[in-house]
C-alpha cells in the first residue's frame, strides 16, 4: 500500500504556498508526482520535495510545469514572492540551540515591528476624517470610473492571467498573515503592491469586467495592508489605507464591499483607536448604505460592529438588538451565496465579536462563553486571532477574581503571541497583566511575569 502523501500546510511561509499550489494543480490534472516529473524531465523526488517545501522551485522547473499542467503561467508568476525568502535560506544555519534560535529570531522579527511602528508614528489616526469619507462614499456616483482605452491586444493591458496572478498572491498574504501578524509579512506586501499591482493599475484592463476585478482585487491589498499597519501599531497608516481601498471599491462599483470597508475596517480601527462615536456613524452609514444589495453574512457583519460601538458607548439595549440581527443574518447565510472576502465570518468570528462586546459590557461570564465558542473552532493556522481571544479570556477570568484561570490561561496566550510578530498580540498581553495588577502580590501573577519577561519580554511589563 502506498504511504499517504504529507499534509501540507501553505499559511506557514511563501514556499510552502507554492508547494500546496503545486500538488492543488498537479492532482487537478490526475498526475502523479513521478507522471508529472517524467513528462518535465525533473525527478519524482524533486517533484515531492518542492511540494513539501524541502526544495526551492527553479524558474525552468516552475516553467516545465505551467507547461505540463496547463496552468497558463500561475506558477512562474509566483516566484518572485520566493525571493527574499530563497535569500533567507540561503544564510548560514544558526547553530544555537532550538530555543535559544527560535527566541532570538522572534526578538529580531519582533524589533523589525516596533522598528515600524516608530518610524510611522507621525502619521496620525484622524477621526475628524471619517464621517467625511463616509459621506462621499454613501453619495459617490454610481457606475465604474475606470478606463479600458489602449490597443487591443496590447502586451501592456490587464487580462486573466495577471487577474489571476494577483488573486493567488492576495490569498496567500492573507494566509501568511493570519499565521505570522504584520511583523513577517509586511514587507513582502508592500513590495508587491509598490511593483507589480501598481504597474498593473497604470495600465488598461482588456474589459470593464477586467478593470472592476482589478480594482476590487487591489482594494482587498489595500485593505491588508492597512490590517497589518494596525496589527504593526501604526493607525494613522492603517486610516490611509483602508480610505485608498474605499476609493478603490467606488472605482470597482462595488458597494457591498465599500459597506464592509467602512464598517469592519474603519469601525474597528476607530474602536481601536478609542473613538466609539465616530465608529458608531460610519458602521451606520455602511449598513444604511448597503441595504439593496447586501447578503446575510454581510449584514451580520456590519451589525456585529454597530454592537461593538454601542457596548463601548455603555449601551446594552442597543447592543443585544444589533447583536440579535446579526445572529439572525448568519443563521441565513449560504457560504457559496456570498462573496469570497466575507466567507470567512462564521459563527466563530460573531462569537468573538459578542465576547467582545460582553468584556465591554464588564459581563466576564458572557464573555467567557461566547470565546470558548470562538476559540473551540477557530482555525490552528490563525495564530493571531487565537492569541488575542486567549488573552481576552485571560481578562475575563482576571474580571471574575478568577487568579488561577487567568494565569493559566495568560500563558496560553504568551505561548500563541509568541509565534507571531504582531504589536496587537504584544498589547493583549500586556492589558493581561494590567488587569491582573491588583493581585501583584500572588505568586501567581508573579511567576506570570516572569514567563512574560522570558518568553516574550516587549510585553512585559
Amino acid at each position: 500500500m502506498g504511504q499517504a502523501p504529507r499534509a501540507l500546510q501553505p499559511s506557514l511561509s511563501e514556499r510552502n504556498f507554492f508547494g500546496a499550489e503545486l500538488r492543488r494543480l498537479r492532482e487537478r490534472a490526475n498526475l502523479s508526482q513521478a507522471r508529472l516529473g517524467t513528462m518535465i524531465r525533473f525527478s519524482a523526488d524533486l517533484v515531492r520535495r518542492v511540494e513539501t517545501a524541502d526544495r526551492f522551485p527553479s524558474r525552468e522547473f516552475a516553467e516545465a510545469c505551467d507547461k505540463a499542467l496547463a496552468t497558463g503561467g500561475a506558477l512562474m508568476r509566483l516566484l518572485p514572492l520566493l525571493d527574499k525568502n530563497r535569500a533567507s535560506d540561503s544564510r548560514p544555519a544558526n547553530t544555537s540551540p532550538a530555543g535559544v534560535g527560535l527566541s532570538s529570531v522572534l526578538s529580531d522579527r519582533l524589533a523589525e515591528t516596533s522598528r515600524l511602528a516608530e518610524m510611522v508614528a507621525r502619521v496620525p489616526f484622524q477621526p475628524g476624517v471619517l464621517d467625511r469619507a463616509a459621506l462621499d462614499w454613501i453619495n459617490a456616483a454610481a457606475g465604474p470610473r475606470l478606463s479600458v482605452a489602449g490597443r487591443p491586444g496590447s502586451p501592456d493591458q490587464v487580462d486573466e492571467g495577471d487577474l489571476h496572478s494577483v488573486e493567488t498572491a492576495l490569498a496567500m498574504y492573507r494566509q501568511l498573515d493570519h499565521t505570522h501578524g504584520a511583523g513577517r509579512v509586511h514587507a513582502q506586501v508592500q513590495r508587491y503592491v509598490e511593483g507589480e499591482l501598481n504597474r498593473l493599475l497604470a495600465n488598461s484592463p482588456v474589459s470593464e469586467t477586467a478593470g472592476r476585478r482589478l480594482y476590487r482585487l487591489a482594494a482587498g491589498f489595500f485593505e491588508l495592508c492597512g490590517y497589518q499597519a494596525v496589527d504593526s501599531g501604526a493607525h494613522g497608516l492603517a486610516q490611509r489605507r483602508y480610505l485608498r481601498a474605499l476609493r478603490l471599491t467606488e472605482a470597482a462599483n462595488d458597494r457591498l464591499y465599500g459597506s464592509y470597508l467602512l464598517a469592519v475596517n474603519i469601525g474597528h480601527l476607530a474602536l481601536h483607536c478609542g473613538h466609539p462615536e465616530p465608529a458608531h456613524r460610519v458602521a451606520m452609514t455602511a449598513v444604511r448604505g448597503s441595504e439593496a444589495q447586501v447578503t446575510p453574512a454581510v449584514a451580520a457583519a456590519l451589525h456585529a460592529v454597530v454592537a461593538r460601538t454601542h457596548a463601548r458607548l455603555g449601551r446594552e439595549g442597543d447592543c443585544l438588538t444589533h447583536l440579535d440581527i446579526a445572529e439572525r443574518q448568519l443563521a441565513l447565510s449560504t457560504v457559496e451565496d456570498e462573496p469570497v472576502w466575507i466567507r470567512y465570518f462564521n459563527a466563530a468570528y460573531l462569537a468573538d465579536e459578542m465576547a467582545h462586546c460582553f468584556h465591554d459590557l464588564g459581563q466576564p461570564r458572557q464573555t467567557q462563553r461566547h470565546l470558548g465558542d470562538a476559540l473551540t473552532v477557530l482555525s490552528p493556522t490563525h495564530v493571531r486571532r487565537l492569541a488575542i481571544d486567549t488573552a481576552l479570556m485571560a481578562s475575563s477570568w482576571a474580571v471574575s477574581g478568577r487568579i488561577d484561570e487567568a494565569c493559566a490561561t495568560a500563558r496560553q496566550a504568551v505561548d500563541y503571541a509568541a509565534q507571531t510578530t504582531s504589536h496587537r498580540c504584544l498589547q493583549r498581553i500586556v492589558e493581561v497583566q494590567v488587569d491582573l495588577e491588583p493581585y501583584r502580590c500572588e505568586p501567581e501573577v508573579r511567576e506570570l511575569g516572569e514567563y512574560v519577561r522570558h518568553r516574550l519580554p516587549l510585553a512585559a511589563v
